[in-house]
């Protein structure tokens, strides 16, 4: 596994986390996007920027066999505690190397966002390599901040993977050029 060499943000894990608390105690959904992984029926998943683990523990209370990998040590630190059924890895996702493929790896939370810019493919390929025959790459990301989908797919199609579906959000809404949100599902 890679170092993790660089620090994009300062992250509070227990406050980050606090905010999805937040809304789940108003009633709100806030498992769309592991809703959206198990609609695949997947036995395992890579949850490739996992953050607190949201979408990993919630995937694992589903029978789900899920590694949660994240650059942020106290982002993992929080998911450790909350998720002792799942496994964390701090690694930089840019070199990403777990030996493994899995049946779905999704990056949900706008990771491409989060990495370094001008590392963006080297995420893509990271993530993909660990993409299974015949298995997905789902990533949905805001298009509104200096990465569009058309590099998106084009990161996609070098690292292996075709384009096979995509939505405007995790609840399925029909994808519309020119929108500010995709959900992408590239297969292998």
């Amino acid at each position: 596994m890679a170092d993790v060499p660089f620090a994009a943000m300062a992250w509070d894990g227990d406050d980050y986390q606090a905010r999805f608390d937040r809304l789940a105690a108003t009633g709100a959904d806030v498992h769309g996007e592991a809703t959206f992984v198990r609609a695949y029926e997947p036995a395992s998943v890579l949850d490739a920027g996992c953050g607190t683990g949201r979408v990993s523990i919630e995937l694992a209370r589903h029978g789900i066999e899920v590694v949660g990998a994240d650059a942020d040590a106290s982002m993992l630190d929080t998911a450790r505690r909350l998720g002792t059924d799942v496994t964390w890895v701090q690694v930089d996702l840019t070199a990403l190397d777990l030996g493994r493929t899995f049946d779905i790896v999704v990056m949900a939370g706008n990771v491409p966002l989060f990495t370094p810019p001008g590392t963006e493919a080297l995420l893509v390929a990271g993530v993909a390599r660990h993409v299974a025959p015949d298995g997905v790459l789902i990533a949905g990301f805001s298009l509104d901040r200096g990465y569009g989908i058309e590099d998106y797919d084009a990161h996609a199609t070098a690292a292996g993977l075709t384009l096979a579906e995509r939505f405007a959000a995790w609840d399925r809404t029909p994808w519309q050029a020119g929108g500010d949100y995709a959900v992408s599902v590239h297969r292998r």
